[in-house]
C-alpha cells in the first residue's frame, strides 16, 4: 500500500525524469509532457497515465493513481503522513526535484503553476522546459528566491543567489564571470612573461659578461684617490694602492716560456701588458694569471700589436677586480719621483722606486724576425728605477698612484737597447711606454681587436747616414717611394725629400721620425721641416691610418 501522498515506488516525483530517461535539454520542450513514470510491469499502463485511447481527464478530476478515497488533500508545503516533520522525503522514496515538496507540490516562495499545466510541476505543453540547474531554496548558505528564465535580468540581478551546490556542467557565463575570467587570465600570462623574460634575461646577461660582449666602447678609468694611512706620495702608500691590481703572467709556448707583468684596466678582467711577453704562446700556447692574493687563472689574448709592443688579455669569472687609474704621461716632468711594480726573474710584487730621468727617448726593441715587422717604436720615458727581466708590462706609477707609463725596456751592459726578456740586470737605465699611447692602443685592442697606426705615406730610406729621414727613391715592392693619393703625396712630399723636425723637434735618423709619428693619433696635424735641394720649408701634413697586427 502506498504511503498516502507519496508517489508509487516506481513512479519518480513530478517534475523529476525516470531513471535512465533522456534529461531534457533546458529551453526546449520536454518530449512528452505526460509520461512522468516508467511502464508498470506486464506493459500495463502506469499509475497516473492515460491509457491509449483514452480521452483527457477534465481539469480538476483524479488521474489514475491519484490519492485514495478518504485521502486527504495535502495542504501545500505541508508535510505528507509518516514524513519527516523537516520537509524530507519518506525513507524509500525518490527525492524531490528542486523547488517541490514531497508531494510534488510548489515548496514555499516557488512560483505557482499556471492554470491547464500537466502534472504537479510540470510545464504546460508547448513551454520550454525550466533550468536544469539546481537552485537554493533559502536555506543556509543561500538567499531565498527562485531564478525566472522568462523575467527579465540575471539571476544576481533577481536576487538571486547559488548556495553550496556546485553546477557540474559547463554553464554559460555571466558578464561579471567573463571579465573576471578574463582579469585573471591577463594576470597569469603576465607574470609567465614576466618569469621568462627574467630567466632569458639572466641567461643573456651571464653570457655576455662571461664572454665580455657587453654594448659600447670601452673607456679606460682615469685617476681616483689615493687610500688613506700614508702620507700622499710615499711608496707605502703608493704599493698599497697598486699591489691589488698588478699581476704576474707566465705564458708557455712550442718552444718558448716566459713571464712578465700586467695590471687590470676596468672590472671586466681586461689586462695590459707587453706583447712580448704573450707572444710565445702564439696562436696553441696558454697564459696563465696570478694575482697578488696568489689566486691564478688562466686568460687568452684580446688583441696585441708589436708596432707599439702591447696587448691586452682577459680573464673571466674574477670578481671584485680593482683597476688601476690612468694619469696624463703629458704632464710628466723630468725628476718626479716614480715606483715601479712587477715580478722580475719571477719574484712577484716586487716594488722599486726612481724618478723620470729623461723624455721622449726615441727608442726601437725587438728585430727577432729580421724582417722588422716585429720592431717596435716608443717615444719612452727613461727612469732609473730598477727594472729586470719580468717587469716587462708592468706598471710605472707617479706619486699619486696613477699609471704614467709602461715598463718595456732596459739598456743592458753591453750598450744595447732591448726588452727586458734578456738576462742581463739593471743599470739604471729602464724605458717605459707612455700611458697616453698606451691607452689609446688599448682602447682600440679591446674594441676592435687591432691597433690603428699613424702614417705619412712615404717609404723612408733607412740606410740614409746623414741627418734626418730621408724619403727613398721607390718603395719596398718597388712602387713609388710616396704612396698616391695619400697623406704625403697631398702634402707635396717628394722621393729624396729630407725630413729634419716635427712640429719644431729635430729628428736625426728614420727612427726617430717614426717614433714621432707613432706618438701621435691618426688625423692630427703635425708641421714638418723638409729640406730639398739645400732649402728647408714647412710642410703641413695630416696623418692618415694603416692597420698592423
Amino acid at each position: 500500500m502506498p504511503v498516502p501522498g507519496t508517489p508509487a515506488p516506481s513512479v519518480p516525483a513530478a517534475g523529476v525524469s525516470a531513471p535512465h530517461a533522456p534529461m531534457p535539454v533546458p529551453g526546449t520542450p520536454a518530449p512528452s509532457t505526460h509520461a512522468v513514470a516508467a511502464p508498470a510491469p506486464g506493459g500495463a499502463p502506469a499509475a497516473g497515465t492515460l491509457a491509449p485511447g483514452a480521452p483527457m481527464p477534465a481539469p480538476g478530476s483524479s488521474a489514475a493513481g491519484a490519492l485514495a478515497p478518504g485521502a486527504s488533500i495535502p495542504v501545500p508545503g505541508a508535510p505528507a503522513p509518516g514524513a519527516p516533520s523537516d520537509g524530507a522525503p519518506a525513507p524509500g522514496a525518490p527525492m524531490p526535484a528542486p523547488g517541490t515538496s514531497a508531494a510534488g507540490a510548489p515548496a514555499p516562495g516557488a512560483r505557482t503553476p499556471a492554470p491547464g499545466a500537466h502534472g504537479a510541476g510540470a510545464p504546460a505543453a508547448g513551454a520550454s522546459a525550466p533550468l536544469a540547474s539546481p537552485v537554493s531554496d533559502g536555506g543556509a548558505g543561500g538567499v531565498g528566491g527562485r531564478y525566472d528564465p522568462w523575467a527579465g535580468g540575471s539571476p544576481r540581478e533577481q536576487g538571486v543567489v547559488h548556495g553550496g551546490l556546485q553546477q557540474t556542467g559547463a554553464g554559460v557565463p555571466t558578464d561579471a564571470q567573463r571579465k573576471r575570467r578574463a582579469k585573471r587570465l591577463a594576470l597569469v600570462w603576465t607574470l609567465m612573461v614576466a618569469v621568462v623574460s627574467a630567466g632569458v634575461g639572466g641567461v643573456v646577461g651571464a653570457y655576455v659578461e662571461r664572454q665580455g660582449l657587453g654594448g659600447g666602447d670601452v673607456r679606460l678609468p682615469q685617476a681616483g684617490s689615493v687610500p688613506a694611512g700614508r702620507p700622499p706620495g710615499s711608496v707605502a702608500a703608493i704599493a698599497a694602492r697598486a699591489l691589488p691590481s698588478v699581476v704576474t703572467l707566465h705564458v708557455t709556448g712550442t718552444d718558448q716560456a716566459d713571464t712578465g707583468t700586467g695590471f687590470v684596466l676596468d672590472a671586466q678582467g681586461h689586462i695590459l701588458t707587453n706583447n712580448h711577453v704573450v707572444a710565445p704562446a702564439g696562436s696553441g700556447g696558454a697564459i696563465s694569471v696570478t694575482f697578488s692574493s696568489g689566486d691564478t687563472v688562466k686568460a687568452k689574448v684580446v688583441g696585441r700589436d708589436s708596432g707599439y709592443d702591447l696587448a691586452v688579455v682577459q680573464v673571466h669569472g674574477v670578481h671584485g677586480l680593482i683597476p688601476l687609474p690612468l694619469g696624463n704621461s703629458d704632464d710628466v716632468r723630468v725628476g718626479d719621483p716614480v715606483v715601479a711594480i712587477g715580478a722580475p726573474f719571477d719574484l712577484a710584487n716586487t716594488v722599486t722606486s726612481g724618478i723620470i730621468s729623461a723624455k721622449e727617448r726615441p727608442i726601437t726593441a725587438g728585430g727577432e724576425k729580421g724582417d722588422g715587422s716585429d720592431v717596435s717604436y716608443v717615444d719612452a720615458l727613461q727612469t732609473d728605477a730598477p727594472i729586470n727581466p719580468g717587469n716587462s708590462g708592468g706598471p710605472l706609477l707617479d706619486s699619486r698612484a696613477q699609471v704614467i707609463g709602461i715598463n718595456s725596456a732596459i739598456r743592458s751592459a753591453d750598450g744595447g737597447s732591448e726588452t727586458d726578456g734578456g738576462q742581463a740586470g739593471s743599470i739604471g737605465l729602464g724605458f717605459a711606454i707612455p700611458v697616453n699611447q698606451a691607452k689609446r692602443v688599448a682602447e682600440e685592442l679591446i674594441n676592435d681587436g687591432h691597433a690603428t697606426h699613424p702614417v705619412i705615406g712615404v717609404t723612408l730610406d733607412m740606410a740614409y747616414t746623414g741627418d734626418g729621414a730621408r724619403i727613398d727613391g721607390k718603395s719596398a715592392g718597388g712602387g713609388p717611394a710616396v704612396t698616391r693619393g695619400g697623406p704625403g703625396e697631398r702634402a707635396g712630399l717628394k722621393p729624396g725629400d729630407v725630413i729634419t723636425e716635427v712640429d719644431g723637434e729635430r729628428v736625426h735618423t728614420a727612427e726617430e721620425l717614426i717614433v714621432k709619428i707613432r706618438a701621435h693619433r691618426p688625423g692630427d696635424r703635425l708641421r714638418l721641416t723638409v729640406r730639398r735641394d739645400g732649402t728647408d720649408r714647412q710642410v703641413p701634413l695630416s696623418l692618415g691610418a694603416a692597420d698592423q697586427n
